[in-house]
């Protein structure tokens, strides 16, 4: 089954997203660009996805828990996790390795919780665009034994990125996706760095406005449009 998909995509909770990403625009914003896949990921929190998902499958369109997790070493991993569960789960432990820094509205922006009514019920007080204590050695296993799938964010980025702070992919690394923001980078990033080889590469917007969410212009065959098949599928070289 061939899927369209966008699975980075930020909401009101991440201070560097607009206060417009409530989850009913976000989910509107798909279904009125034909995606069928998404993945809300703020900033060190999943604390917006259930409300996401519940609209989501209004729509008929699959959301997949998620968060862009900041490591100690400042690069970003995107977080998708099978359930809800789960997901709120690993956020709960993020949460309590997350650098204990207060956000400042005025400079970085407000960081809104919201349920399937896009009522704002509550705002985070830590900065959630800071680094975490998780190493990326952690990462793997952390997320693994919390029920979901490790995917390094943008790693063709300059900054915040596995490549760009790390400086090589570590030889012992275990993921078996990764993400870049430019198709055109693929060949040459897989040259210079042969672990991707046998990686799935994908696609993301990473999306802080609404408008750039992304078009269905990257697909994913999955067995079935469900999380595991999506997950699963994420997991396993696809062809081409």
């Amino acid at each position: 089954m061939k899927l369209s998909y966008d699975l980075h995509i930020h909401s009101c909770l991440s201070p560097c997203g607009s206060d417009d990403s409530l989850p009913s625009n976000i989910v509107g914003m798909a279904a009125l660009k034909g995606l069928d896949v998404i993945a809300v990921t703020d900033h060190n929190s999943c604390g917006n996805c259930k409300a996401v998902s519940e609209l989501a499958a209004e729509y008929g369109i699959l959301a997949i828990p998620g968060m862009e997790l900041t490591t100690a070493e400042e690069a970003h991993v995107l977080c998708l996790f099978y359930n809800i569960a789960n997901a709120e789960a690993f956020s709960e432990y993020v949460y309590k390795r997350l650098l204990n820094f207060p956000n400042d509205e005025k400079i970085f922006g407000k960081q809104q919780y919201a349920d399937k009514d896009d009522n704002i019920y509550k705002t985070e007080p830590l900065l959630l665009i800071s680094a975490t204590s998780i190493g990326f050695d952690e990462v793997y296993k952390t997320v693994t034994d919390f029920g979901g799938i490790m995917i390094p964010a943008h790693i063709d980025k300059s900054t915040t990125s596995l490549l760009s702070n790390m400086g090589f992919i570590p030889p012992d690394s275990e993921f078996k996706c990764a993400e870049i923001k430019h198709t055109g980078f693929t060949e040459r990033l897989i040259s210079e760095n042969p672990y991707l080889k046998n990686c799935n590469i994908i696609t993301d917007s990473d999306a802080h406005y609404l408008e750039d969410i992304s078009e269905p212009e990257h697909f994913l065959n999955a067995n079935e449009k469900t999380v595991k098949g999506v997950l699963d599928a994420l997991m396993k070289k696809q062809n081409g």
